[in-house]
């Protein structure tokens, strides 16, 4: 008997489907599953077509639509963020931690994976969606144009953000915290304990997350009354110990030295804890002091801090790629909350 040959399909993005499949062969989908699962169903001659298409097209089955429709669990998959030795927040793996809980709790098991790049990243999601090794990603340190988000568009790939990738208003996929607020919550604690010169330690600009919590303390001053009598308070520098303990140096070290500083993180507030106290001074009595990403390390400084609501970011972040409404993207920007210790409790 003549071999039957397989029809061309027209090239388009994402992967190869049943569908392509089973045109291509001129077969049913049905015919297709049939030979995946139940090859002993199928004639020879036509078992052999479909399994030649499935060879000559790269078709991979989807293992995940598989559990699912035999109710077993899934995986999503997240990349591992390189450690920072200079840093003391470790947010990345509370993040981790909360997802890994939700995921859990939905039924899902969380997949994590480390590269070197965002471009390795990409193709690594691109590939586990393919092959059927998890049913959507998450991606964590978003930045504006970020390379990522067009590949998994193209190929296809369910994702979820954490962090805004984009202002307008049909961006969506992401869950966030509104850093902005919390950075305006601790200027108003700080205000409202009497304090009238309050300084900023800033990462440098450019940096999405550290734009947003300068633009909450530049907001908050201004709603206050302050912002005019704070020139040259906001500075900004590397999100590390060293740098954070540098830039509260050169405040304090002035003549109208801020009796407030409000770090955009615990590492940057962590080094200017101890240049309060290489100063002979005294947080929370002389100056006060408050961090961001309440991290273990401020429990253990008394540091007032600004905790993020990670279990609910990972809860809403799994809600959107695993749930049962997935047909609107989501965007959330969840509030964060001011945690105050003895670094800026206010005396009475």
């Amino acid at each position: 008997m003549a071999e039957v040959p397989v029809r061309p399909v027209a090239a388009r993005p994402g992967p190869v489907t049943i569908a392509d499949v089973a045109a291509a062969a001129g077969v049913s989908k049905q015919t297709v599953s049939n030979v995946m699962n139940h090859p002993a169903k199928v004639r020879p001659e036509t078992r052999e077509r479909v399994q030649r298409t499935v060879a000559e097209l790269g078709f991979q089955p989807n293992r995940v639509a598989r559990a699912l429709r035999s109710s077993s669990a899934g995986m999503i998959a997240c990349r591992i963020e390189p450690v920072s030795s200079h840093s003391l927040a470790h947010l990345h793996d509370r993040f981790l931690h909360a997802l890994a809980e939700a995921g859990q709790a939905a039924g899902r098991h969380l997949m994590l994976f480390a590269v070197d790049d965002a471009e390795s990243e990409a193709a690594t999601c691109v590939r586990l969606v393919r092959t059927g090794s998890v049913e959507g990603v998450v991606l964590y340190n978003v930045v504006p144009d970020d390379p990522r988000l067009p590949v998994l568009r193209e190929a296809g790939v369910p994702f979820v953000c954490f962090g805004r990738f984009s202002e307008a208003a049909d961006a969506s996929g992401w869950v966030d915290v509104d850093n902005a607020a919390g950075v305006a919550a601790v200027v108003g604690h700080l205000a409202d304990g009497g304090h009238r010169r309050i300084g900023f330690l800033g990462f440098p600009d450019g940096h999405r997350v550290g734009d947003d919590r300068a633009g909450g303390w530049v907001a908050a001053m201004d709603r206050h009354g302050l912002l005019a009598g704070s020139h040259r308070l906001d500075v900004r520098g590397e999100d590390t110990w060293t740098s954070g303990a540098r830039m509260a140096r050169g405040l304090l070290d002035r003549a109208d030295a801020p009796t407030a500083l409000v770090a955009a993180s615990d590492t940057l507030a962590a080094g200017a804890l101890q240049a309060v106290r290489d100063l002979g001074l005294t947080a929370g009595a002389d100056v006060a002091l408050v961090g961001y990403d309440d991290t273990p390390s401020a429990e253990v400084l008394d540091l007032s801090s600004v905790r993020q609501p990670l279990p609910e970011v990972g809860r809403r972040i799994v809600e959107a790629l695993c749930g049962k409404e997935k047909t609107d993207p989501v965007a959330a920007l969840l509030p964060p909350e001011l945690v105050v210790r003895g670094s800026s409790r206010h005396r009475s």
